[in-house]
């Protein structure tokens, strides 16, 4: 078989087996057509039926109205030119009997006929004005006849009045022929062109005529064809879903709830088997979502006391030593830089109390979405250095280095939010690197976002733990590793970020440390 050949072949089978595909489409849809519908387009269909057939049957009584009209127009410009060419006949054989007797008899029938020609030329006209090509014929006819009556006949009678012998000269005889002639003709053409017209024009309304007819008859016949395929779509569609419903409602009634229905048919149908099949899994689903909602409740408890558990123990320990120092300065002797000392744990231990209630009214806020922004304009390059100083004096085993930025990086965000932020990211640095070492900083524009990145030497974290790292209250290992905290941080300052359409991740490597950072537009205003 040629390449040619193959090239035919192909098509015709990718066009069946789309069709295939397409018939479980197909059958799917009609059977979801409710039952007012298909009775609602069977009705349409036979109403478009009958108004299409009673259309075509007025467009063609139209047609030929029309027809009738346009013949009897023929019928004018034919009778017209008719008589326009028995008028000039009669004039020119009153003519050729005055210039070939001299007598004045025939003198008088010319001038009697000729001024009935100036009606038949206008008759003639006007029956063929706005019909193009007629109209141009008949335009010809009437300067022919013109030019025969003023050019040729009126002369002639006033040279046969001066001088007979010269109007009967063989030219003078040849040239009048000559022009009756040329206007017959032009009267033929006239005649055999209107013929030509009607004749199309019966033709086409016989034409139409008959196909008027035949439709007709179509439509009849597909009318009769739709309510006969109708009644027994109303049989098969109906009855016997009703029965299997029937049948299987009996079962359900019996105790087996695992009786389903096929959901076919009509959309009422369809709908109802649906709804069946519903009620019948939904026992079987409420065993399933109440076994889930007892997990759940069970996880939530342990959660709960998790919660409760890290809460205690991480606001006890603060507060412990806020109570313990501040016992000490109100019982004990004890000099400056002692006193300073007290107060300054006292006040480092209020600022840890005062993030671990701000973290909890955070997550409070972020969850009924209330958590609130005040965008300004500033400086992010000049925050990350105003953080980076207060917690260098934080930790002795910990080096805090800042790769600080060639230029402002100006951006559009709450500045508060944003310390809060970098705040968060040196304290996990600082808290999940327990054997000190050194934290680096940096502040740099990335392809046209500000990038702020922290990076420690410390633990670093699990794979297990990475996909939850920005969970509520998810501490992973480091909880059993006996690092404290509630586990909030990460996830507030993400939800923050995000909340300025910025975005926030990590890289890490257990033993070799961790990198965090955070992206937000530069401000362009």
């Amino acid at each position: 078989m040629s390449p040619a050949a193959d090239i035919q072949i192909e098509p015709v089978h990718a066009g069946r087996f789309a069709r295939a595909r397409r018939l479980p489409a197909i059958r799917a849809f009609g059977a979801r057509v409710p039952l007012v519908a298909r009775i609602a387009l069977a009705s349409s269909l036979l109403a478009v039926l009958v108004a299409a057939a009673f259309t075509i049957l007025v467009l063609t009584l139209s047609d030929l109205r029309v027809t009738t009209s346009q013949a009897n127009r023929s019928k004018d410009i034919t009778s017209a030119a008719l008589v326009l060419e028995q008028d000039l006949l009669q004039v020119d054989a009153a003519l050729r009997g005055y210039v070939n007797t001299g007598d004045r008899r025939f003198l008088r029938a010319f001038r009697d006929v000729r001024p009935d020609l100036p009606p038949a030329t206008a008759a003639v006209e006007r029956s063929a004005a706005g019909r193009e090509g007629q109209e141009l014929r008949v335009r010809r006819l009437v300067t022919g006849v013109r030019q025969y009556v003023d050019d040729y006949a009126v002369p002639l009678i006033g040279i046969a009045e001066v001088n007979p012998a010269v109007a009967r000269t063989p030219v003078a005889v040849t040239e009048g022929r000559r022009r009756i002639e040329g206007i017959r003709r032009q009267v033929t053409q006239v005649l055999t062109a209107e013929n030509n017209l009607a004749s199309a024009r019966v033709s086409s309304a016989t034409s139409q005529a008959n196909r008027a007819i035949v439709f007709g008859l179509a439509a009849l016949g597909i009318s009769v064809l739709l309510v006969l395929l109708f009644g027994l779509e109303l049989s098969r569609a109906v009855a016997h879903p009703v029965r299997r419903v029937s049948e299987a409602a009996k079962d359900v009634a019996g105790g087996d709830l695992s009786v389903r229905l096929p959901e076919q048919g009509p959309a009422e149908v369809h709908d109802l088997a649906s709804s069946f099949n519903e009620m019948a899994a939904s026992l079987e689903r409420s065993k399933h979502e109440l076994e889930e909602q007892n997990r759940q409740l069970r996880e939530s408890e342990r959660l709960r006391s998790e919660l409760i558990s890290v809460i205690s123990h991480e606001v006890r320990t603060p507060l412990a030593c806020v109570l313990g120092y501040t016992s000490l300065l109100q019982t004990r002797p004890v000099d400056e830089a002692t006193r300073q000392e007290y107060l300054s744990i006292i006040a480092d231990e209020s600022r840890r109390l005062e993030g671990l209630v701000g973290d909890l009214v955070d997550v409070r806020r972020i969850e009924q979405g209330r958590l609130e922004l005040d965008p300004q304009p500033f400086n992010l390059g000049a925050l990350v250095e105003e953080q980076v100083r207060i917690f260098k004096g934080r930790s002795d085993r910990h080096t805090i280095q800042l790769d600080p930025a060639s230029g402002p990086l100006v951006v559009r965000a709450d500045r508060n939010r944003m310390a809060q932020v970098i705040a968060n990211l040196l304290g996990n640095a600082v808290k999940y690197s327990p054997d000190g070492g050194v934290v680096e900083v940096e502040a740099a524009v990335r392809n046209g976002d500000v990038r702020v990145s922290v990076r420690d030497q410390g633990i670093g974290i699990p794979d297990a733990d990475r996909p939850r790292i920005f969970t509520k209250f998810f501490r992973g290992s480091a909880g059993a590793g006996g690092i404290g905290g509630m586990g909030l941080g990460l996830a507030v300052s993400r939800e923050i970020v995000e909340a300025h359409g910025g975005r926030m991740g990590f890289e890490s490597k257990v033993g070799s440390g961790s990198v965090f950072w955070f992206e937000l537009s530069v401000n362009t205003e």
